[in-house]
């Protein structure tokens, strides 16, 4: 468990803040991110490092890549932030948290999985989730401007209009909603948010509808796989995505990881919950800032940083040592 209060929880960053190039620099220079990387190789039988640093893009983006690569990258800055800091995460750290498959980069960054145990139920879980719903058939939808709770009556009535699924995938801010199912569900609620009075509301470039039921064959499919896998109690709690709250016994990390594939990521609610427990500044841990820019939009009091190369790492441990 965390020792000392350091008022600070770290996050990893989910599907969408890939590009290529990530992790490079921290392959490049640091013996730590070199160890994480080939690990992630090793375990995958293949050279996604190659593929995250020289691209092409499009392979980059696709789930099964882009889900463990990024967990990588997030794992590598911890990796390296401890050695070059002489600190371990829970001294670093209270929280850990991370967007979607976020959650596996904190699990893995505080201990309770592998590294390449972790790109390996990544990369199921990625392959999973692109299979469950033909591509085409579903669709997600950012949903600005309106609450939380208008945007679950869109989604129903959407459902309800159209006799297909559309649940609400992620509460990420504060007007910021997203909706996945199947597509004319979907479409519908679009049109649903507009007359209710969305700012916005927009059709995402995903491959595939996730956090919602019709991923509900992945998520058998990773319950499999998670009772097979070998988990510890995190050296630091991790707030899970499905209950925005802490969890620390391995059981519940494997409860929570399957009912994610299916369930809302409560983000929103997460960081909140880090602001009312004695968080003051929320650090992002790898690749883009996407989750910093929502941090903000949550709640202005806390403090922000983000993690993903040598200069803001060593920038960092500057500032833990004034």
């Amino acid at each position: 468990m965390a020792s000392a209060h350091t008022g600070q929880a770290f996050v990893c960053p989910g599907q969408g803040s890939q590009s290529v190039g990530m992790g490079h620099a921290l392959y490049s220079e640091f013996a730590e991110a070199r160890e994480v990387f080939d690990a992630v190789d090793d375990a995958l039988g293949e050279k996604l490092s190659a593929l995250m640093f020289n691209g092409p893009e499009g392979a980059l983006t696709l789930t099964r890549n882009a889900q463990p690569g990024l967990m990588a990258v997030s794992v590598a800055v911890v990796r390296v932030l401890e050695a070059r800091s002489g600190r371990s995460l829970a001294t670093l750290a209270d929280y850990v948290a991370g967007h979607s498959l976020g959650e596996y980069s904190a699990l893995a960054a505080a201990g309770a999985l592998d590294v390449g145990a972790a790109a390996r139920l990544l990369r199921l879980r990625g392959e999973a989730m692109q299979t469950a719903v033909p591509v085409g058939e579903g669709a997600m939808a950012a949903i600005l401007g309106l609450s939380l709770a208008a945007v679950q009556t869109v989604a129903a009535d959407a459902a309800r209009d159209s006799g297909a699924v559309c649940d609400v995938a992620n509460d990420n801010a504060e007007g910021q909603v997203v909706v996945s199912g199947a597509r004319a569900a979907v479409e519908r609620a679009v049109a649903l948010a507009k007359e209710s009075g969305a700012k916005r509301s927009i059709l995402l470039p995903v491959s595939a509808p996730f956090h919602c039921a019709l991923m509900a064959p992945a998520a058998e499919t990773m319950a499999a796989a998670l009772a097979a896998a070998e988990l510890q109690a995190p050296s630091v709690p991790v707030i899970a995505n499905v209950a925005a709250a802490p969890i620390s016994n391995p059981d519940d990390i494997r409860s929570s990881l399957v009912a994610q594939v299916t369930g809302m990521v409560r983000w929103r609610e997460s960081i909140l919950w880090m602001a009312q427990n004695g968080i003051n500044k929320v650090v992002e841990i790898g690749s883009g800032k996407v989750l910093s820019g929502m941090i903000r939009r949550i709640e202005k009091s806390l403090g922000s940083a983000a993690l993903s190369d040598p200069e803001t790492i060593t920038a960092f441990i500057a500032e833990l040592d004034c």
